[in-house]
């Protein structure tokens, strides 16, 4: 991990190493609270680290392939993972345990994220759809279908009305939440998008692309 901090040489930036994967990691995220990070990788366990003594918290094993993202839920007591063995689950953050495993994509799953209050889980893949889930539950809420390549990347607005997300198709997509309904389609990169995020008002999304640009647009 890296400080903030100006005008030093860089070597003084990192101020901790967490070290313990096997294989290369994929995704990293840090709790609300900022007390800890989880990381996901190749070797098919999530790890939760304390941010402060670099000491490693718990391993979460359950994933049969590579662990693709991570994110933790707002509340801190949750993580969501998502893997190429097609499944998203989700974990007890303070014990480890796996609380859910939500399966219905048929292709690898490539992210993850939490609504604004927690109650959901969206989920994107290369079945090229973007699945909405019941955190509580595990069940399946809504599929979100109109892309024609995989889905890189989703994300909730501020306000959790409104899903973002971007594809090998090129596109942006806005979908109202709570129907799944596609609200509208950003056009312009001439590559695939592989990221996706809202501004913190919600009135901007912004992606990235294998076209080397970044966009910014109006919700």
């Amino acid at each position: 991990m890296w400080k903030l901090v100006f005008g030093k040489q860089e070597s003084e930036y990192l101020f901790l190493k967490l070290k313990g994967h096997t294989k290369p990691v994929w995704g990293v995220a840090f709790s609300p609270d900022g007390s800890a990070v989880a990381s996901c990788s190749r070797d098919k366990t999530l790890r939760l680290w304390d941010a402060v003594t670099s000491r490693r918290l718990r391993q979460l094993e359950g994933h049969t392939e590579p662990v693709w993202g991570v994110a933790f839920s707002p509340d801190g007591s949750a993580v969501a993972s998502c893997s190429r063995d097609r499944t998203v689950r989700l974990w007890d953050a303070a014990t480890g345990r796996q609380l859910q495993q939500l399966k219905g994509h048929t292709d690898w799953v490539y992210g993850v994220a939490f609504s604004p209050d927690g109650s959901a889980v969206a989920s994107c893949s290369g079945d090229k759809t973007v699945r909405l889930w019941d955190a509580a539950t595990g069940r399946q809420l809504r599929q979100l279908k109109g892309h024609t390549e995989l889905v890189r990347g989703v994300a909730f607005s501020p306000d959790g009305s409104a899903v973002a997300s971007c594809s090998g198709d090129k596109t942006v997509r806005l979908w109202d939440a709570a129907t799944g309904r596609q609200l509208r389609q950003l056009e312009g990169h001439t590559d695939e998008v592989i990221g996706v995020a809202f501004s913190p008002d919600g009135g901007a999304v912004a992606s990235c692309s294998g076209d080397k640009t970044v966009r910014l647009w109006r919700r």
